[in-house]
């Protein structure tokens, strides 16, 4: 058999969103291709299952993760040839952002195997429509480094000239702050957004000071 014929006959991967907080956020699309593929992948089963048990789909779970996936992929590469269907979900939004698949992408795109994206949430873009600031150009740096020096050396490094969008964790967000207040000064003006969709979803303009204050008395409260 030839490649193309092979390839003919294999599956498809799809890469398929998921809600970022609120459950009711999962496309119709999104539901219908989870419960018909025949393996869901997913970074965390035991995160991924609650919002699986909520729309009733009994597709089964593998899981995909940093540690496993250069080895795994060869295995759901070789499932795929043979027609195999997979959709890969991440723990929250769209999966590869910031998040493990970008190994089995890359090698199901070398073997001709359809990679098909089912769109749906996604925290950057829903922070970036709402923040108020600009959205015609902007860059994506991910979660910054989580030691103090390379961090300072990466926020160093960003251009100011366009809309930068960030990702933090909550145990480092006042580090990050205090970071870059020394590197863009006192008065520089940036937006935290926190708890997207859901109850206590916040958006928080101001300077460096502004937030720390504002995520001081929120904490306390």
């Amino acid at each position: 058999m030839t490649t193309s014929a092979a390839t003919s006959l294999a599956g498809c991967l799809y890469i398929v969103a998921t809600p970022i907080g609120n459950a009711a956020d999962l496309t119709y699309r999104a539901h219908t291709i989870l419960q018909q593929v025949d393996y869901i992948l997913a970074e965390d089963t035991r995160h991924s299952r609650p919002l699986l048990k909520a729309y009733n789909i009994q597709t089964p779970v593998q899981s995909l993760h940093e540690h496993n996936e250069a080895q795994k992929s060869t295995e759901i590469i070789a499932h795929l040839l043979k027609g195999c269907h997979y959709a890969l979900i991440s723990d929250a939004g769209t999966p590869l952002i910031s998040d493990p698949g970008f190994h089995l992408v890359k090698s199901a795109r070398e073997a001709g195997i359809a990679v098909v994206p089912i769109p749906g949430a996604c925290a950057i873009i829903a922070a970036l429509c709402a923040s108020g600031l600009p959205c015609d150009t902007f860059l994506f740096t991910g979660f910054l480094p989580a030691k103090p020096l390379a961090r300072h050396n990466k926020l160093k490094s960003l251009e100011k000239t366009q809309t930068t969008v960030l990702y933090e964790s909550t145990h480092r967000i006042h580090a990050c702050i205090e970071d870059i207040r020394q590197i863009y000064g006192e008065h520089y003006q940036f937006v935290l957004a926190k708890e997207l969709t859901k109850k206590f979803e916040h958006f928080k303009h101001g300077t460096a000071d502004d937030l720390l204050t504002w995520l001081n008395h929120s904490s306390s409260a």
